[in-house]
């Protein structure tokens, strides 16, 4: 288990990538590069995320489809927002409406007339509603269905790939679609896995994918790029600054004065493209006024990556949730696969913050679909034990979970993960 020490700022968010442990050189990394998808099926790919998602789900797998030679700028998300969707006073109409917008977009900037399409959980529910349409489903060449919705046939009649996660309803199906299980896999992991990109790579591609894996440029590249977005909306940050430092990966210090790099964040909350280094560590702040900062830390990265996401919230959001002050922090965890910690022995994720391992039966049972976890003092533990509670929940996607834990923020002071 690989430890790392911090000093707190007010806020931290640390998010864990998938699969970007660094790879053996061995791997040929010419070999990937050079075998691009064949030329006469290659299509813009678009994502479209499921409940109190973003793009972050297709960031690693959007990596692994550049590792193989798919051009990056072929590789899109549709983001919008899941919880008014759900819950508030936007329909459907108006999301497949801006899906119109962004498909049309896509084809008009890339000059091909149809698209590839892989919708997750709720963002099939959008699918099977937008290629119910046939002038809507003419535009789509492909469509993969993850871990969604069923049907009696292809929606829209358009070729489909079913992915189905192995843990949970695996019964489930498409019919007349290629319906493909992944074995001991949960709901969100279904959609970020290297086992569902080999299937989504054979699929669109009509090949073998050459690796797996992500794998690094060559020359170091790691162009990064992205959102700074309000979770869970997905609206853009407006009248804020993002600050980009390199840091000490052994105790996330910076390593200069000032930034690498400052962007306004305002629209959409796009910002990049930064010329970052492959295996670097960097704090990714964002700064606005009246409002605490944000820091947010990644796992290096391996290549460039355009679909980083930063969270966080507007006052009176789900960052007001976490108690912090002068002399204590929070921390958030979030990794796009679940945790896990009610499995059989030798199957469980480990946790540890400051030699304590916050993933266990109680709070991270399979059912509950963890993907992110809240630390912070919520003033009723008793003497400061851990204490779950569900702070939000994703009845058909995943869980954020809350745990008690007094996390001290003074200058000199370091605790581990």
């Amino acid at each position: 288990m690989v430890k790392r020490k911090f000093r707190l700022p007010c806020v931290i968010i640390l998010a864990v990538l998938l699969a970007l442990t660094m790879l053996p050189l061995f791997v040929s990394m010419a070999a990937a590069a050079g075998e691009a998808a064949n030329d006469n099926v290659i299509k813009p790919l678009i994502f479209v995320h499921g409940f109190m998602g973003s793009g972050a789900q297709f960031e690693s797998q959007a990596m692994r489809f550049a590792s193989n030679g798919y051009p990056a700028d072929l590789i899109d998300v549709f983001e919008y927002d899941s919880i008014d969707l759900r819950y508030g006073s936007q329909d459907m109409n108006k999301v497949l409406a801006a899906l119109d917008a962004k498909i049309d977009a896509v084809r008009a900037a890339t000059g091909y007339d149809q698209v590839y399409v892989a919708g997750h959980s709720m963002g099939t529910t959008v699918m099977h509603n937008y290629l119910s349409t046939p002038e809507r489903a003419a535009r789509v060449a492909k469509y993969v269905n993850i871990d969604g919705r069923t049907a009696d046939a292809p929606p829209g009649g358009v070729p489909t790939l079913a992915l189905w996660a192995g843990i949970g309803s695996p019964e489930r199906t498409i019919v007349g679609a290629t319906n493909v299980i992944l074995p001991n896999q949960a709901h969100v992991q279904a959609c970020t896995s290297p086992e569902a990109f080999v299937e989504m790579y054979k699929f669109l591609a009509e090949k073998e994918p050459v690796t797996d894996q992500i794998l690094p440029e060559a020359g170091g590249k790691a162009e990064l790029g992205g959102r700074a977005v309000y979770f869970p909306q997905n609206t853009g940050v407006q009248d804020a600054t993002l600050e980009i430092w390199e840091v000490d990966g052994a105790t996330g210090f910076r390593k200069s004065d000032t930034p690498q790099a400052t962007y306004p964040l305002s629209g959409d909350g796009l910002w990049g493209p930064f010329q970052g280094k492959a295996g670097a560590y960097y704090e990714f702040n964002i700064v606005k006024e009246g409002v605490a900062p944000h820091h947010q830390y990644f796992e290096p990265f391996m290549r460039s990556d355009y679909l980083i996401r930063l969270n966080t919230s507007p006052p009176g959001g789900i960052a007001d949730m976490l108690e912090h002050s002068d002399k204590h922090s929070g921390l958030v965890i979030i990794r796009n696969k679940e945790f896990l910690g009610d499995q059989a022995e030798g199957n469980n994720d480990a946790l540890e913050i400051e030699g304590q391992n916050v993933i266990n039966a109680l709070g991270c049972p399979l059912s509950d679909r963890v993907i992110a976890i809240f630390v912070y003092d919520n003033q009723i533990c008793a003497d400061r034990a851990n204490i779950y509670a569900k702070i939000g929940v994703n009845r058909q996607g995943f869980t954020l979970k809350r745990i008690g834990l007094y996390l001290i923020s003074e200058c000199d002071h370091f605790f581990s993960i």
